[in-house]
């Protein structure tokens, strides 16, 4: 099994299968919906409805790691906990963190019946890294797209090339990750294989498979091998190629926010 564990986002019985066939390290399964569609108005996102009947399915069509994204912290969110270890699901995540506290309670509920992993894409979860550092969490997860809107940055991919995940991801001992992958050769606006080079120079653990890769790739047994290749000759370059690589990701999250030339 590869280092590496890509994670494939379905509610899809055929396509879970197919996608652990060719070698994804967990299925996660998309809970997450209350006030995403207020805060991501406007931005190209995607936002799933999967239900705990999906996650049942799911459990019940792979030995594979099963992940569920419950909501972020809300009233009702221990009935979600207990729904999602009820479920089958082996690792919760939580997303829109905002102070350790929050995963506290969560972690607390659980009492070790399943692992606890988190998404930093708040502000106020940057700011606090460190804390949340010391929790006993499965893994961390940098989201771009929430914390592109929370800073007001100019492209969702600014917090990788201005250091602000390299930063974040410091303090934790524990699977980290950025992003999402597609083929070697695709991804738009930034060239996948640059976030590739990113996360191996990162050391990243793990990333997330999802929109762009179901758009590129009609068979997951196929497609994610291809990705685990891609990954595994990149961890061969040399410094100088790790480091011109770098730059070149650089220059292409400026190019997004650099204003258009307009001819006369």
């Amino acid at each position: 099994m590869p280092d590496f564990g890509l994670l494939l986002f379905t509610s899809d019985p055929r396509i879970a299968r197919r996608a652990v066939a060719g070698g994804a390290a967990g299925i996660v399964v998309d809970w997450e919906h209350l006030g995403k569609a207020a805060r991501q108005l406007d931005h190209d996102t995607q936002i799933n409805h999967d239900t705990p009947a999906d996650l049942r399915r799911i459990r019940a069509c792979t030995a594979a790691p099963v992940i569920c994204r419950i909501n972020g912290d809300h009233p009702g969110r221990g009935d979600e906990v207990e729904e999602a270890v009820e479920g089958g699901a082996d690792e919760l995540l939580l997303p829109m963190v905002r102070a350790p506290g929050e995963v506290e309670r969560v972690l607390d509920q659980v009492a070790g019946r399943c692992r606890v992993g988190i998404l930093v894409e708040t502000v106020d979860a940057v700011e606090r890294a460190a804390e949340l550092a010391r929790l006993p969490l499965s893994r961390v997860y940098v989201g771009l797209n929430d914390l592109h809107i929370q800073r007001g940055t100019p492209s969702i991919f600014t917090a990788v090339a201005d250091g602000t995940v390299e930063r974040v991801l410091r303090p934790f001992r524990v699977p980290f990750g950025f992003g999402g992958l597609t083929l070697p050769d695709r991804g738009t606006p930034i060239p996948s294989r640059l976030l590739m080079g990113e996360m191996v120079r990162l050391g990243c653990g793990f990333s997330f498979l999802r929109r762009s890769f179901h758009a590129d790739v009609p068979d997951p047994a196929t497609g994610i091998p291809r990705i685990h290749e891609g990954l595994a000759a990149l961890r061969r370059r040399d410094p100088p190629a790790v480091a011109r690589d770098h730059d070149g990701l650089v220059r292409a999250v400026r190019a997004l926010a650099a204003p258009a030339v307009r001819l006369a």
